[in-house]
């Protein structure tokens, strides 16, 4: 029997790759004999640069970035040439260097330097996180020669539309009487009057990795869907989207970008920043799931294994609108394999044939103890199923 084992994170629990691993120690103490092959999935958010950096044997630079409070952090970038990338996974990349000059790509994850993991539940707040850490692993990446660009935007603790990280690329932000708003987090917003600067021009093209849809603005926006879990109360919900739309007409205008931007499907992602490097960045937005599939050679891994575990932390109906586990089950099933889905939560309605959903954690275990005692329940889980 030949398993492949390919979970995402179990948010505020385990790693991607602390998941397979836990897996992989399950299968093997019931089933020795099985041959199992890991590969950690990324939507984007934590363990981007890890996963897709480390399958190429990537070259890490490491640096201090402001965090998502202000705090300095450590955090840093993979720096990949053009020939280690995947070919498939090259034509979603289409970049150069002068002649002479092998191309190189800086893979950063915002999540690094603007995540919520990086934040206790008691400072979780859209109103005062800030992407500006981003935009300084971004310019990093730049100075160190790199030839562009590939962010991954899951995981984000913020709701700043990137101004932060565009300060950080050569943006001011100022009040009436000229002062910079420093940084330029939604608290802030009324004070900032106008935008003066632009991105350096030596910052190179950047590339979003980003499987959502969501506009900007609206009943599917990124205040209306995302902001809930960066610690956004409902009555707090018509002032930041009212302050998001005042800002992303002030950007419009101040980089000659039209006003319907906003309405963009995918710049909602991470809270605005990728509205916010596409209108002042000229970002290009790419499909995450396909990107990485293509990176990690899925496919392949698919086509060979004879039964396939999956999972993350919440396994729900956006599961299957593209994220990572859901995506991949489907296109598992789709080929005739065997899936099984392990998750905290459950609530995807839609269970087609060959798919199996496991809970993992018991129904009367408080959330606190869940996190923390994840990896016993998801090897328990593992075992009883198999």
């Amino acid at each position: 029997m030949r398993v492949l084992v390919a979970f995402d994170k179990f948010k505020d629990a385990l790693t991607a790759r602390e998941a397979c691993e836990i897996a992989a120690r399950a299968l093997h103490e019931k089933h020795p004999d099985w041959l199992v092959d890991l590969c950690p999935l990324t939507d984007g958010g934590d363990g981007f640069e890890d996963i897709l950096g480390g399958c190429v044997q990537g070259n890490r630079t490491a640096l201090q970035a402001t965090g998502p409070r202000g705090s300095l952090i450590e955090a840093g970038f993979t720096t990949v040439s053009i020939s280690q990338i995947p070919r498939a996974a090259r034509d979603f990349l289409p970049f150069t260097a002068p002649d002479g000059i092998e191309p190189t790509l800086a893979i950063i994850e915002m999540a690094a330097a603007s995540g919520l993991s990086l934040l206790p539940p008691g400072q979780r707040t859209p109103w005062e996180t800030t992407s500006r850490g981003t935009g300084q692993l971004i310019r990093a990446a730049a100075e160190s020669g790199a030839s562009a660009i590939l962010l991954g935007v899951g995981g984000s603790a913020t709701h700043d539309l990137g101004l932060g990280a565009l300060s950080a690329l050569g943006l001011e932000f100022r009040t009436a009487t000229g002062e910079a708003i420093r940084p330029p987090v939604p608290s802030r917003w009324e004070q900032i009057i106008r935008i003066e600067g632009q991105v350096a021009s030596t910052i190179p093209q950047i590339y979003i990795a980003c499987d959502v849809r969501n506009p900007l603005l609206g009943p599917t926006g990124a205040a209306a869907v995302f902001a809930p879990q960066k610690g956004l109360r409902p009555d707090e919900f018509l002032a930041l989207e009212t302050a998001s739309e005042r800002m992303a007409q002030l950007l419009c205008n101040h980089c000659h970008q039209p006003p319907t931007l906003p309405g963009t499907p995918g710049v909602g992602a991470a809270g605005g920043i990728a509205f916010g490097l596409v209108c002042a960045a000229r970002a290009c937005l790419l499909p995450g799931y396909d990107l990485v599939s293509d990176w990690l050679g899925l496919d392949e891994k698919i086509s060979s294994a004879d039964l396939i575990l999956t999972g993350e932390g919440r396994f729900d109906a956006a599961s299957h609108a593209g994220k990572g586990p859901g995506a991949l089950a489907a296109h598992a099933i789709s080929l005739g394999k065997t899936v099984h889905v392990f998750a905290g939560q459950t609530t995807a309605s839609i269970n087609p044939d060959r798919l199996t959903l496991h809970e993992i954690s018991p129904t009367d275990v408080p959330l606190d103890r869940a996190l923390r005692d994840a990896s016993a329940f998801l090897a328990r889980a593992i075992q009883h199923a198999l």
